[in-house]
């Protein structure tokens, strides 16, 4: 078979676009390459119309120093005490270079593990006495090593330093789960927002339901299926939106992430390429919805 023709399938474009040649190249053509892999169609950079599309524009011309600090699982939480709050902040229980720096003696029964500069890295601990020492070393370990910025070239990851924080466990005591309500903000404003459900029910895929910002369901899926059940409208519903909005201000495009824990809002994580661009939208004219949401900035 020509090499042409490989190159032609979507599944031999997803192997080269992980493999190390792919990293040498220059993002534009590298996310050329991975849109095509992953969308299944051409990525028109110069005149992007669908969300997926903008977000890799964004990628590559709206590069804010202050992104990388809002980004950073330990640098954001000061910078958005000082915008929100400081009660809306998890605490923070330590922060470290290495999995052998981290004294588990200090730390309490119930914490979560993860990593700075990255996503999926996570280590929950429900009970110290129990915890799989050797996989939790492994995944963070693992996590540490990550490059994230060159795997979907998302600029604000490039110069995030890799550490290792714990959290206080949260656990809403109504869901019994920590639920994430992820708001979709333009410009400053809420467009629209999605509720992950069932993240830590062993045997479960995570379940996705996106609403409108008056929490009407809206009918698409993306990326997961929908809940079998509807979630309910979090009790903070209100304030969330308010805190969202504030903390988007002068962003072309950000989701800002919350959790709601027993009637108290906690701060989640600032998210600028939802899904890196890369999930389509099922039906595909949502796509263009949210693309229209989005004003883009001058190069």
């Amino acid at each position: 078979m020509k090499i042409r023709s490989l190159f032609n399938h979507r599944k031999w474009l997803i192997l080269f676009a992980n493999s190390k040649i792919a990293k040498r190249i220059n993002d534009k053509t590298y996310l050329k390459i991975r849109y095509y892999a992953f969308i299944g169609k051409k990525l028109n950079i110069e005149n992007p119309k669908t969300y997926n599309e903008k977000l890799q524009w964004l990628k590559l011309y709206d590069r804010k120093p202050i992104y990388t600090i809002m980004v950073d699982k330990f640098a954001v939480k000061q910078f958005v005490s000082n915008v929100i709050g400081e009660k809306y902040i998890i605490p923070t229980l330590g922060v470290w270079n290495s999995f052998e720096e981290i004294d588990f003696q200090s730390l309490p029964n119930q914490f979560v593990l993860k990593c700075t500069h990255d996503s999926g890295g996570l280590v929950i601990c429900k009970n110290k006495n129990e915890l799989d020492m050797q996989y939790a070393k492994k995944k963070i370990e693992k996590s540490l090593k990550r490059d994230y910025y060159s795997v979907h070239r998302e600029w604000p990851y490039k110069n995030v330093k890799p550490r290792i924080i714990a959290e206080m466990y949260m656990e809403d005591s109504k869901t019994s789960e920590l639920r994430d309500y992820k708001f979709f903000c333009f410009d400053g404003k809420v467009r629209a927002m999605f509720v992950a459900t069932d993240r830590q029910k062993e045997g479960s895929e995570v379940k996705f339901d996106f609403f409108d910002r008056d929490f009407k369901h809206l009918e698409f899926k993306q990326g997961h299926p929908n809940a079998y059940i509807l979630p309910e409208k979090p009790e903070c519903f209100d304030e969330m939106i308010f805190l969202a909005e504030k903390l988007s201000t002068g962003i072309p495009h950000v989701r800002v992430d919350f959790y709601e824990v027993n009637g108290r809002v906690y701060f989640g994580e600032l998210t600028f390429s939802h899904f890196a661009g890369l999930v389509p939208f099922e039906p595909e004219e949502w796509d263009y919805t949210f693309g229209e949401w989005i004003r883009l900035p001058k190069k």
